[in-house]
């Protein structure tokens, strides 16, 4: 692996990829579960609730580092048919090829549990897909992005995003308050336009930590923005939930923006990463692994699901599961010659 790399970035990496392995899991038992649904201890649900913000973590880690790498380059003509040949025609391929196996594979699998719902199932299988076509669009857009951030300050370019968080964030946030409380057809309406939404703000905030935007404000002040985004979101789902209100935390969560992007420079302020050999083995096969979990996800949750345990513990133990099967399989296929490294995208 590369001498050049940043040990920091590699441990964002690594967060991330199990962190999306860990909801995954939690999803699967307790989607799958759901019959039983009205059966969960008080534990069991706050088990959810803080799983699901940890769940939450994992995409806007690998947005920001997106646009930790990417953006803080220079591109003309030459360089930016370069950059989409290198990476948005492999994206493109590697979508399809994944998508076919998915759909395949899918028709292998065992249907006949009576404990599972494989309706639900089915979807699970291709849940992780919708990642895809939105970081191709990313991808496509980078070198436009890239080149109009260069005309502009740091400082310039926050503001800009403050305003833009302010309307991809913050007024949904307020109209799913009116809605809570009974208050319909409060909506204001927005157009982003060629921002790239609230992906794009996720991307952009990556760029600022590279810039240094953040550094002036202590270390103390991010460690309470990560707990207090935490709490909220722990506490917004349970105050929905004895509501009845059918809510589900999203990147779109104004709490979600902040928790994670708290964590991130948090990330960046530190020097050497402990264990850091298993951690770049952890980041070496992280996209490799967002590719596979799904197709051991499925066999694995009757399995699961039927065991004598609660549903806490038997999303972390699907949780490790889905981490070594992963891992391994990634490992194994990676040394297909000419084939392993293709399929996986890894360069």
């Amino acid at each position: 692996m590369s001498k050049n790399r940043v040990e920091w970035i590699d441990l964002v990496r690594a967060i991330a990829i199990l962190t999306v392995l860990y909801i995954h899991a939690t999803d699967g038992i307790y989607i799958i579960s759901s019959d039983a649904i009205m059966h969960y201890t008080l534990f069991s649900r706050v088990f959810q609730f803080i799983s699901l913000f940890i769940g939450r973590i994992g995409v806007p880690f690998f947005l920001m580092i997106t646009g930790y790498l990417l953006l803080d380059r220079s591109y003309n003509d030459e360089r930016v048919r370069k950059f989409w040949s290198k990476n948005c025609k492999g994206l493109i391929i590697v979508t399809i090829l994944w998508t076919v196996i998915y759909a395949v594979s899918l028709q292998f699998v065992a249907v006949g549990s009576q404990s599972v719902n494989f309706t639900e199932a089915g979807n699970l299988f291709f849940s992780h897909m919708w990642y895809m076509p939105m970081i191709i669009g990313m991808y496509l857009s980078m070198p436009f992005v890239a080149s109009a951030l260069d005309n502009f300050k740091p400082e310039t370019i926050n503001q800009a995003t403050i305003v833009f968080s302010l309307l991809a964030f913050a007024i949904p946030f307020i109209t799913l308050l009116f809605d809570m409380q009974g208050i319909k057809g409060i909506s204001i309406q927005f157009s982003l336009g060629f921002s790239g939404g609230v992906y794009g703000i996720y991307i952009i905030l990556g760029y600022l930590v590279k810039k240094g935007v953040f550094k002036k404000y202590s270390t103390n002040k991010f460690r309470l923005l990560a707990l207090v985004s935490f709490l909220i979101c722990v506490v917004f789902q349970y105050y929905a939930f004895i509501r009845g209100y059918n809510f589900f935390l999203w990147y779109e969560f104004p709490f979600i923006l902040t928790g994670s992007f708290a964590l991130f420079e948090l990330c960046s302020r530190r020097g050497s990463v402990r264990f850091y050999s298993g951690v770049q083995v952890l980041s070496k096969y992280s996209f490799a692994v967002f590719l596979i979990h799904n197709l051991f996800r499925l066999p694995l949750l009757p399995l699961i699901v039927g065991l004598p345990f609660t549903e806490p513990v038997k999303a972390l133990i699907l949780w490790v599961l889905l981490i070594f099967f992963s891992y391994v399989a990634a490992a194994i296929i990676y040394r297909i010659p000419k084939f392993g490294k293709f399929i996986l995208y890894m360069r």
